[in-house]
């Protein structure tokens, strides 16, 4: 089997355990939307913008580190040993710090104390089991990872489903220790605390493989680990700002109504998102495994060629029919106003799927540094254009300065990989199919809206051009 092939399998395999998690998710998004007024549904997501900012300090780079050490270390339990015992240590003096500092943290996220509590608890149960899942992929245990994965959405969406649709319309059949407590006007607390449940889940599932190992705390590794991973902690902060401060900015400058309608209809590019994450979540092992291969970069400069085909495939299907799928996820209409941000956000995470896949050269090369001041120079400019325009062009601001900051790194990280680590990356082909999608999507967008005839001639257009292109290239990677 090719190198690539098994690439793409694996991918596969990540890409299950990471797409049917977000379309879980996306099942939730009309049952949120219906249910909840924008301006609750803004509540839910400062609740997830929190989360977001709180995990990357609180993990501090240590999953990619862990990769990276794991793939070369011959006692391999020494790094899941050192990178388990870091990780929890932290996260107990993290805890014992929200204790003592809680009224005033409270006051600072502006959250409700119940929800602050609940936030914590989800933090500290993911925190733990970092390393563990990280294991499982290092040692090239998809099925496992999925499972565990497909099991913690599942208790999440079952139970947002109960407390939101089942107990609150059909009160007759819920049992009465539930009616006791159940208060129908905070309806949002149930969302957290389903995802409380599944955390809780998730953390008793992996157990076991805390004991996996002996425990042994290598001060070397650690401190080796550390160097490699802070950056990518800055640059996960950095990279938290690029995707939540827009909402946050528009909730404080426009209004709570506006902010959550920004939100639900960013969730239409949810396909676009899985797509990236489950490449990454593929590719980051791979690249750390195969880099001492042969044609190594070779490899590398074909995946990317794939991954753009794939991704300005999705760009341009969702950007032809999306009211079709505004009207099967976001039954409110008081969501829609914010639907012109959908193509502008699809193709900022496009873009940044392409800077993930170029980041392969700062950490192979033990560069992470570098890798943070590129995205330090994204948040600049994300922070910069909102605050900026956000007064001048309204919503839409904080969409184009998505696409602006993502569209920057993916440029920086090329020419900057051009002169540390250099992979043949075909740029004339890859450039032609983003510039392809992208005007055939302008072309259904702006004058086709809602002509489905055109949409699917368009796709078509884009699938004949890659397969006429690609044909001999897809024969020789299928018949390996």
């Amino acid at each position: 089997m090719s190198t690539l092939k098994r690439f793409f399998q694996d991918t596969l395999i990540y890409g299950f355990a990471t797409v049917f998690p977000r379309l879980m998710n996306f099942v939730l998004v009309p049952l949120h939307t219906n249910i909840l007024p924008a301006e609750e549904y803004s509540v839910n997501t400062v609740f997830y913008v929190w989360a977001a900012f709180f995990n990357v300090i609180l993990t501090y780079g240590m999953e990619t580190s862990f990769f990276r050490f794991f793939s070369r270390e011959k006692e391999k339990g020494r790094v899941f040993s050192t990178a388990f015992i870091a990780l929890t240590v932290t996260t107990v003096i993290f805890a014992a710090g929200v204790f003592i500092f809680q009224d005033s943290l409270i006051a600072l996220m502006d959250l409700d104390p119940f929800y602050f509590q609940l936030l914590f608890s989800v933090l500290v149960l993911d925190t733990l089991v970092v390393v563990p899942f990280a294991y499982l992929r290092a040692t090239g245990r998809p099925g496992k990872f999925a499972g565990i994965k497909i099991i913690n959405i599942l208790i999440y969406v079952i139970l947002n489903f109960y407390f939101l649709w089942f107990v609150r319309d059909y009160p007759q059949y819920a049992p009465q220790f539930v009616l006791n407590n159940y208060g129908p006007k905070d309806i949002v607390g149930y969302i957290f605390m389903a995802n409380v449940a599944a955390s809780g889940a998730t953390f008793l599932l992996l157990l076991p493989y805390f004991f996996r190992t002996r425990i042994s705390f290598e001060f070397s590794i650690f401190r080796q680990m550390w160097k490699y991973g802070w950056p990518i902690m800055v640059a996960g902060i950095a990279f938290v700002i690029n995707e939540n401060l827009d909402k946050l900015l528009i909730k404080d400058m426009i209004s709570e109504e506006v902010m959550g309608a920004y939100s639900g209809c960013y969730k239409l590019a949810v396909f676009m998102t899985i797509f990236v994450q489950a490449f990454k979540m593929g590719a980051e092992p791979f690249f750390f495994n195969h880099s001492q291969k042969e044609n190594a970069r070779e490899i590398y400069a074909e995946i990317l060629k794939y991954f753009v085909i794939c991704g300005s495939l999705i760009f341009l299907v969702l950007v032809s029919f999306i009211d079709v799928f505004k009207a099967l996820v976001i039954r409110d209409s008081e969501y829609w106003m914010a639907i012109g941000i959908v193509p502008i956000i699809l193709l900022a995470n496009l873009f940044l799927g392409v800077y993930h896949n170029l980041s392969v050269w700062y950490k192979l090369t033990d560069r992470t540094r570098t890798g943070m001041y590129i995205s330090i120079f994204g948040a600049i400019i994300t922070i910069l254009l909102n605050i900026f325009l956000i007064p001048v062009m309204g919503f839409m601001a904080a969409a184009w300065a998505t696409l602006v900051a993502y569209g920057s790194m993916m440029l920086i990280s090329y020419f900057l990989g051009k002169k540390y680590y250099p992979v043949p990356y075909n740029v004339k082909k890859i450039s032609f199919y983003l510039l392809l999608s992208v005007g055939l999507s302008i072309l259904s967008f702006s004058f086709f809206r809602e002509n489905y005839i055109v949409g699917i001639a368009i796709t078509g257009v884009f699938l004949l051009t890659v397969f006429s292109l690609e044909r001999k290239q897809l024969y020789k990677i299928l018949s390996q």
